[in-house]
């Protein structure tokens, strides 16, 4: 069976097609859930509530976007809407509106260049950096630099403005590559302290 074929069926109440597609795509869903909101329990909760929604808004696919982009923005959109209801500490966007703290001065709406990761940070420091992040940074950060939205979309998906956006960007960014240099600290300090345990046991031995 075919993607196109499963969409076709699915959208007649067919549930083997259904159960295809949610093979097809459930751990790219729930990879979103858990960028977007940090914790796994949540994760698949949020990824079996964006399979429930899918189950009731299949009938309006119309094919004018991939798939896979479609239940995309509908699974980004079911989880801001937790996040909404929650009023999760998420690093209110509005903050964004307030002097900056440095100049006193209107926020400027940063527009920085894509954060450039040294080949020497592996995936794993990444995205456990990612998970550390504040939900609004994270959100923001993940949707834009992870996703590849435009300002213009995540403002209309979080509701704020295109300046808040990118503002939340760059702070996301600053405190990613804080969080990443503090990671390599602590790994290079461990690195060390296991050599120098390494040392001391060999001196022991000979």
């Amino acid at each position: 069976m075919t993607e196109a074929e499963a969409i076709r069926l699915a959208q007649q109440g067919d549930a083997v097609a259904f159960e295809f597609l949610y093979g097809l795509h459930s751990r790219r869903v729930y990879a979103l859930c858990l960028r977007m909101v940090g914790n796994p329990t949540d994760a698949e909760d949020l990824a079996q509530e964006a399979f429930l929604q899918l189950f009731r808004k299949i009938g309006t696919f119309r094919g004018e976007s991939a798939f896979s982009t479609w239940l995309h923005r509908m699974t980004v959109n079911v989880v801001l809407m937790r996040l909404r209801k929650k009023s999760l500490p998420a690093a209110s966007l509005e903050e964004t509106t307030e002097p900056d703290e440095e100049t006193g001065g209107p926020r400027k709406d940063v527009g920085a260049p894509d954060l450039r990761l040294s080949g020497a940070i592996d995936r794993v420091n990444l995205e456990r950096c990612i998970e550390k992040l504040p939900p609004g940074y994270r959100n923001v950060f993940v949707l834009h630099d992870v996703q590849g939205y435009e300002h213009n979309e995540i403002a209309k998906l979080m509701e704020c403005s295109v300046g808040n956006s990118k503002s939340q960007l760059h702070k996301a960014r600053t405190r990613l590559r804080e969080l990443l240099q503090e990671e390599m600290r602590e790994q290079a300090r461990q690195a060390r302290q296991n050599q120098d345990a390494a040392k001391s046991q060999s001196s022991r031995g000979s």
